[in-house]
């Protein structure tokens, strides 16, 4: 089961725009109506239905801009028609188990979208030589260490691990920063050899699933994966074990939202010289959050937000070490169509917001208090979850004062994402 429904996104609960009080209760029976019964089958269908009332944004606001996305869209089908296997069982098996998804695959289309928002190519990036590439490394493994077939698990293993991170040269970065994207991509890691832990550890399952096609794999493996800032993902007998590995173990789930999360972190168009918030750095740009309360504060900060609210007026999507709005968008609602998280929603919804959807986010913001429960008995835990509830509140009640205003109930898409987003006073 999913942290949060397939009601919860707008694939599935089709609510009106700019429900009235009423309506959103309504909004909330829908929502329990479909809770039971979340299916990525539902969501991704329902996203192929162009008379929708509610959908993602980014496409059509490209498409409206002049920016053709005709491959961004066949690229998220991709995604999608890969996704529609996750089950609740397969959400949590190991990567390094046979499966109905193709990691590899889906990974490589996550890379194919965002190539093709940022590059503008007619020519789609090419999926499947890229998935040929797992087989040629495996071949290419298998000549130079047959020996370690008939010998034991762990010099098997041992092999593999020498082959990848000493002949092939595969390397670990810990880029989540606009200055090195290529490590947080399949295709790019295949070819420079440099990526994070999600993408080496994705590559040695992808071996190790054809070593066990092959027939060469005939005992029971897990990845480890690592949680500090060094180590490489290895392989250990499974039936050797400790407990304490558990922890480690990458479910398939979990591969897919490391990979989008990494690149939501990079891309983010407000970038601060430490790691934090993502949400709370967006509603700091957008005065939602009383700086007094704020302690770690510097002028950078400060100059970063306003310089990427100051992009995002002049119809800039991207700037060097300032995130890219494209890539963000894109990566926030992938994640939502992986029902991981019902923070992804609100985290789009301010996103929305910044580029002048008011609209689209207040009904993404709607459709994440909605998904909380109890949000009425609920209460913070922490003072920065206190700051992220309080900055939702004021997201709320300045999307619904914007929406009074006459004439800003339907912007148009271009002079709202690309133009001048000042806010009607």
């Amino acid at each position: 089961m999913s942290l949060f429904g397939a009601a919860s996104s707008p694939w599935v609960l089709r609510t009106s725009p700019l429900t009235t009080p009423s309506s959103s209760s309504s909004s909330s029976s829908k929502f329990s109506k479909y809770q039971s019964c979340p299916s990525p089958r539902l969501l991704c269908c329902a996203q192929a239905n162009v008379g929708s009332d509610f959908k993602f944004v980014l496409h059509d606001a490209l498409d409206s801009s002049g920016t053709p996305t005709s491959l961004a869209r066949e690229a998220r089908e991709g995604f999608c028609s890969q996704i529609r296997h996750l089950s609740g069982i397969e959400r949590q098996t190991s990567i390094s188990i046979n499966r109905c998804v193709d990691l590899g695959k889906t990974a490589l289309f996550i890379a194919a979208e965002d190539d093709s928002l940022v590059s503008h190519s007619s020519v789609p990036l090419p999926v499947d030589a890229f998935i040929s590439r797992f087989g040629d490394l495996s071949m290419d493994y298998c000549s130079h260490y047959n020996s370690s077939f008939r010998s034991s698990p762990e010099r098997l293993l041992e092999g593999l691990e020498n082959y990848l991170y000493v002949n092939k040269a595969f390397r670990r970065t810990n880029a989540r920063h606009h200055s090195e994207p290529r490590a947080l991509y399949l295709h790019s890691v295949l070819t420079h050899r440099s990526g994070s832990p999600a993408m080496l550890s994705l590559i040695y399952s992808e071996i190790l699933k054809m070593l066990r096609l092959w027939g060469f794999l005939d005992f029971d493996v897990e990845i480890f994966f690592p949680h500090d800032r060094h180590s490489l993902p290895r392989g250990y007998h499974k039936q050797k074990s400790k407990e304490s590995d558990n922890a480690h173990i990458l479910t398939s789930q979990a591969l897919l939202v490391e990979i989008l999360r990494n690149l939501k972190d990079a891309f983010w168009p407000f970038q601060h010289d430490q790691p934090g918030n993502l949400f709370l750095r967006a509603a700091r740009a957008a005065n939602f959050i009383d700086r007094s309360n704020i302690n770690e504060d510097s002028g950078f900060q400060l100059a970063s937000a306003k310089a990427a609210q100051h992009r995002l007026d002049r119809g800039v999507w991207t700037s060097v070490h300032f995130g890219d709005m494209r890539r963000a968008l894109s990566a926030c609602e992938r994640l939502i169509l992986l029902e991981a998280d019902p923070k992804e929603l609100r985290d789009y919804s301010i996103l929305l917001y910044h580029c002048g959807f008011y609209e689209q986010s207040l009904e993404y913001l709607k459709l994440y208090q909605d998904t909380k429960s109890r949000p009425l008995q609920r209460q913070p835990s922490d003072s920065l979850a206190i700051l992220e509830e309080d900055a939702v509140e004021k997201l709320m009640i300045r999307l619904n004062l914007i929406l009074m205003e006459d004439g800003w109930s339907r912007p148009s898409y271009v002079r709202n994402f690309l133009g001048n987003n000042s806010e009607p006073w």
